[in-house]
Order: structure tokens, then sequence, then C-alpha cells
């Protein structure tokens, strides 16, 4: 899919998102290529604990019943967190065929995973699950329109009534990463793209890098509509 969250001059990395004017399969060699040259816990996004995300997932009530997406999600350790849980209904979404790879070595094959390799913003989910997760790669979308796609997309990947949980830099995080423009956003400017949205958290939380540079994150969490409006 498409995985900004992760560049290393600052982000983290799930999930790729629109590489500049890259096409997808430009956008695929440039994640293939961090993650085939760059050992993963030395990559800018890399975290050994996702304790933002899974904290957010126990104040919107998720339980191991509840299916989730990682969109962007990469080789990061979301999965594996999600899977000691309980979790046996898990997509990640990343572009990255080498990222994914890797994920699926470390787990050793784990049941209950979904490896899609896929562009983000010209993915078609075949379905729909309880909860929408994303580590940096809104951040990558700067266009309005792309950014439009993606709430749209959002609104079609999850259950009425399902979960978000949305991180991306905030308004004083890195203005580039991994030589990419990014488009900083507060919380309010995230309830704005969403719409009818219930926020049920906001976070700020500011990300040590391997490299010991600190990245500020804004996170929001909350509910869609139960009845499915848009």
């Amino acid at each position: 899919m498409l995985d900004p969250s992760r560049w290393e001059g600052g982000g983290r990395g799930r999930r790729a998102a629109r590489v500049a004017t890259v096409g997808s399969v430009g956008r695929a060699d440039h994640w293939d290529d961090r993650y085939g040259t760059t050992a993963e816990t030395s990559l800018s996004w890399f975290e050994e604990s996702p304790a933002v995300s899974l904290g957010l997932f126990d104040e919107l009530g998720v339980t191991p019943r509840d299916s989730v997406v990682d969109v962007g999600g990469g080789a990061s350790r979301l999965v594996d967190r999600l899977l000691e849980r309980g979790h046996r209904d898990i997509a990640v979404l990343d572009v990255s065929a080498v990222a994914l790879r890797d994920a699926r070595d470390r787990l050793g094959g784990a049941r209950g995973v979904d490896w899609i390799e896929h562009d983000l913003l010209t993915w078609e989910p075949r379905r729909r699950w309880t909860v929408w997760h994303d580590r940096a790669v809104l951040h990558f979308l700067v266009d309005d329109e792309d950014r439009s796609s993606y709430a749209r997309l959002l609104r079609r990947t999850v259950e009425p009534g399902g979960a978000f949980v949305i991180g991306g830099f905030a308004e004083d995080g890195p203005t580039h990463c991994s030589g990419l423009p990014v488009r900083r956003a507060g919380t309010e400017e995230l309830v704005d793209l969403l719409g009818d949205v219930e926020v049920v958290a906001r976070r700020r939380h500011v990300h040590r890098n391997p490299a010991g540079v600190d990245q500020p994150f804004d996170w929001l969490a909350g509910h869609l509509p139960a009845d499915g409006r848009a």
C-alpha cells in the first residue's frame, strides 16, 4: 500500500504513501529499497512496541474479536502485538513487497494475517474491517484531492460504527521525511477531513527515532457513525 509512515529522514514507517510525483511502481521501488538496504531497527519509524496505538485501541474498546486493517503497516510490530493479544483477523496493507516479506518471516507464517501488497490510493477493499489503523501514512498525502480520497476509502473500508486510529506529524513536526514533503496536521484538521465521526481520544506523542531525533505526532481515535452515513 502506500506507506508514508516510513522514510528515513523523519517518520515512522508503516505504512508508503504517495511518493511525490512517482507512480505506484516508483513508490514500491522506493520502499523496497528502504527495507532492503537498512536494518529494520535503524529505520526512523521503528518502534519495538507501538504503545500509543495499543493504548488508543484500549480506549476505543477494541477486543480480539474485532478485525483490524493496518494501512501502510509494512514491517511494523503492531501485528505482532495484536496476535499476542489474541486477534486472528488482521490485514497489513503496504506497497512494499520487501517490508511485507520481512514481517511474514519474522512471524513465521502466523495464522490470522492477510498480507496485502498494494498502493493505498489505488486499493479497493473487497471486505470491511472493524478497525482502521494508520501510523504516518496520511501525512504523506499533501494534496487535498488525495486526502479526500483517503477519507472516502476509510469509510468504504470500515464497518458502520467501526473505529479508526490515525497518527501523523504534528503541526510542529518535521516538514519532510525521507526527502519527501509531508503535510503536518493537528487533530482539528483531521476531524474536518473525516467529517461526521465521534472523537474518543486525541494524543500528542513525541517519537524518538533510532538516531535520537524527536518527532512530534498528533493522534486521533474515534468511531464512524453506526448508521453508515457518509
